[in-house]
């Protein structure tokens, strides 16, 4: 990947102690204002997360029910949406001007900095540069393309996160009306082992809470989580949850800013500095110690009078025998080897959860980005069932998504693995016969591409390429590919790594306002809390030509599949209520759509968390044992995790700042233990490269990383993506669920040659 200059001027201060503050609300002022304008700042800032108003991009952190705060959001918030809202534009001329190959030089964060894409751009096989190409023919080239292909199945169909439900269902239609279920997201990135392990515990991939029961819960506890800088308005959640006597557990392998005091900005204690600690217990644990800390706290929990509800373990669980004699027998030696923690520090952490009948369990990537992710979160539902802590108030299972409709499109059909019952309603509703074979996820995709079993990539936003594992090797698969087509609003490391033929087709933003067919439309999201809601940009467009997502879906399946199947693309275009009014005969929990969002919206149901049913095939919630295997580190090498800085969302690198960290005008750092310095013959300063060892044999490097001193567990260490991912074979995924495993990275450390 190229390197900033900037790097050349990194400086390293002393990491935050505390998250928000003054300084969140001048920056977000001031970055909104240079961005955009004060009008428009005033005017997209005031409308994000409140009713009727824009649903954030960030985040999937559910909206409070009632009354608002006039400032609605959070420091990241501001930034997405000032991102977006930009003044720069990236007009025709500007590829003219910059080759692919001159593209390909510059950094991410340099090709999302330019401005807002307002044309159809083509590069043709063997061209140099993008041209113009117009709306139509874009569409005719596409339709072209996949018509072309030897079966359906070799195209793939990738969707972001950002995408709304309408734009989502309607994609998945497509797809499946052109014949595949070729559907990865950036699901399979992040919480697909979240997906997987409630499923097989719960019979629901969700979450079981709602905002409310945060603030009613007795013990909160987030693991692998920072949302000071992941889900910023958490924090506020905490703080209440705080005010009404919680306590918090933290485990993390960094001491986070957020987790340790938030100075509230909408409160006056906050902004003078005085604001509430929230981790009450931290627990610095090294990196995949989670699943032997939990089973160990199982173990503890038996022994702990009056921690088992032993009326819900037997009227709504089974496998409970079995899991007790294993949990009875953990081997603490192991515990503590995985851990790195004393006994003492687990059995206070024991003692919290048998304290409290109201628990809350939080997580987040630095859970489900492990080999053994899977097992862990059903170690989190095995705690949660001994303690009849799902379907009740105060209590529940918490994954917290990071990306705004992440949930939502899975609920919508975005799925490789889509359920019979899903594709049985489809097909009903629309009058045809979807098909049935599971289709690829996303690292089988750049497997798929790589091996030349697939030829065609449509993207619905998203910045796949810098997403992936593995960069080098999803590079060199996506410019074999004979065609890649992205939906995008900036310009991105994956238009610049792209197919032979490939389109770039832009889209208006979720904070402009959308008049396709003519009047004023919404759209929907679901939050991570099962919360369905519209949001409606206020914003000019950045520019004349841009479609909605909805626009160009319609748009590609009218192209590519005329009227097979008798599907009204160009109807849903004139009135979203259309779209809406199919899915809410598809989806259960969706009926009278569009009534609801009108009303403010609604609650996807969930049978644990509404009456604690469990549509496992069990019947029952499901205990489950996992054996606990303690990864080895070889002598002289390090377990690297990757991370966000404060400056990024996912792929999107805002800054090169991470305030709370301690780094300014770079991000090629890694966060090391000074022990495992002295150890390794290097020091605070150091430059050098990362180079990850794998049983393929394959040496993947990251080169020019500076080593900062940090308080971190001896033996881990931390880095961001995407200037790591490279270090990540496609092969390193999580059981069952597939999901990269960018949380356990074997590396050592050499000096660097330049």
């Amino acid at each position: 990947m190229p390197i900033d200059e900037a790097e050349e001027r990194l400086r390293v201060g002393p990491p935050a102690d505390h998250a928000a503050g003054l300084p969140a609300v001048r920056l977000s002022v001031t970055n909104a204002v240079r961005r955009m304008g004060i009008v428009k700042a005033t005017r997209n800032l005031l409308a994000l997360n409140q009713v009727d108003g824009v649903d954030c991009m960030s985040c999937a952190w559910p909206d409070p029910q009632g009354k608002r705060h006039t400032a609605e959001f959070c420091e990241n918030g501001a930034k997405a949406i000032s991102w977006e809202g930009v003044r720069e534009t990236v007009e025709p001329a500007f590829f003219a001007a910059h080759s692919l190959e001159d593209l390909a030089g510059r950094t991410d964060h340099w090709l999302e900095a330019q401005g807002r894409l307002t044309h159809p751009m083509v590069r043709r096989d063997g061209g140099t540069h993008y041209e113009p190409i117009s709306w139509d023919e874009a569409f005719a080239l596409v339709a072209t393309h996949l018509n072309a292909l030897d079966g359906p199945d070799e195209a793939v169909f990738y969707t972001s996160g950002r995408a709304s439900n309408e734009a989502a269902f309607l994609y998945q239609l497509f797809a499946r009306a052109y014949g595949t279920n070729n559907l990865p997201d950036c699901s399979n990135m992040c919480h697909e082992s979240t997906s997987a392990g409630l499923a097989a515990t719960i019979g629901i991939g969700k979450g079981s809470v709602s905002l409310q029961d945060l603030h009613e819960a007795e013990l909160i506890v987030v693991s692998g989580q920072n949302p000071g800088t992941n889900h910023p308005r958490m924090l506020t959640a905490l703080e209440t949850a705080k005010r009404n006597g919680a306590r918090i557990l933290a485990i993390n392998p960094l001491p986070e800013a957020g987790l340790l005091r938030f100075d509230n900005p909408q409160k006056a204690r906050g902004l003078a500095g005085r604001g509430t600690g929230l981790a009450d217990e931290l627990l610095q644990i090294r990196s995949n110690g989670d699943l032997a800390l939990w089973q160990a706290i199982g173990h503890l929990l038996l022994q702990a009078p009056g921690a088992v509800d032993r009326d819900f373990v037997d009227r709504y669980t089974t496998g409970f025998d079995e899991w007790e004699r294993h949990a009875r027998a953990v081997d603490r030696a192991a515990v503590l080897a995985a851990t790195g923690l004393t006994w003492s520090q687990i059995e206070t952490a024991a003692a919290m959860l048998a304290a409290s009948k109201r628990t809350v369990h939080c997580w987040a990537m630095g859970i489900t980005q492990h080999h053994n992710a899977v097992a862990t979160i059903k170690e989190f539902v095995n705690v949660a069932l001994l303690q009849g802590n799902i379907g009740k108030p105060g209590a529940g299972l918490c994954p917290v998504r990071g990306h705004s409709n992440v949930q939502g499109d899975r609920t919508m059909g975005i799925w490789e693995k889509p359920p019979a019952w899903f594709l049985d309603a489809l097909g009903a509703e629309f009058g045809f016969a979807p098909p049935r074979l599971p289709g690829h996820d996303a690292v089988d995709a750049v497997k798929a591409f790589r091996d030349r079993r697939a030829k065609v990539f449509v993207a619905l936003g998203g910045n796949f390429v810098a997403a992936m594992s593995d960069t080098d090797v999803t590079t060199a698969a996506m410019r074999d590919a004979t065609l890649t087509v992205q939906v995008s609003t900036k310009l991105n490391r994956s238009h610049v790594a792209a197919g032979r033929t490939a389109l770039i087709l832009p889209t208006l933003g979720r904070s402009e306002q959308d008049m396709t067919g003519g009047k004023v439309q919404r759209v929907t999201v679901e939050d991570s809390m099962s919360e369905v809601h519209a949001s409606r940009g206020r914003s000019a467009p950045a520019g004349p030509l841009l479609r909605s997502e909805v626009d160009i879906v319609c748009g590609l399946a009218t192209a590519v599949l005329g009227d097979r199947h008798g599907i009204p693309w160009a109807s849903f275009t004139v009135d979203y209520d259309r779209i809406r009014d199919r899915i809410s005969r598809v989806v259960p929990g969706c009926a009278d759509y569009n009534a609801r969002i009108s009303d403010g919206g609604f609650t996807m149901p969930h049978g644990p968390r509404d009456s604690r049913t469990f549509p496992t095939p069990e019947g029952k919630a499901v205990f489950t044992v996992s054996p606990l295997v303690v990864l080895e580190v070889p002598p002289g090498r390090l377990v690297l995790q990757t991370i966000r800085s404060h400056d990024q969302f996912n792929t999107t690198i805002y800054g090169l700042d991470d305030r709370y960290r301690g780094i300014r005008s770079g991000r090629r750092v890694v966060f090391i233990n000074a022990l495992d310095l002295a150890e390794l013959g290097f020091a605070d300063g150091d430059v050098v490269d990362l180079v990850s060892e794998f049983s393929d044999g394959v040496e993947r490097r990251a080169e020019r990383f500076r080593l900062v001193a940090y308080d971190t567990p001896k033996g881990c260490v931390a880095a961001y993506y995407p200037e790591t991912n490279p270090l990540v074979p496609l092969d390193s995924q999580a059981a069952v669920s597939g999901t990269p495993t960018s949380k356990w990275v074997v590396v050592r450390l050499e000096a660097s040659g330049t």
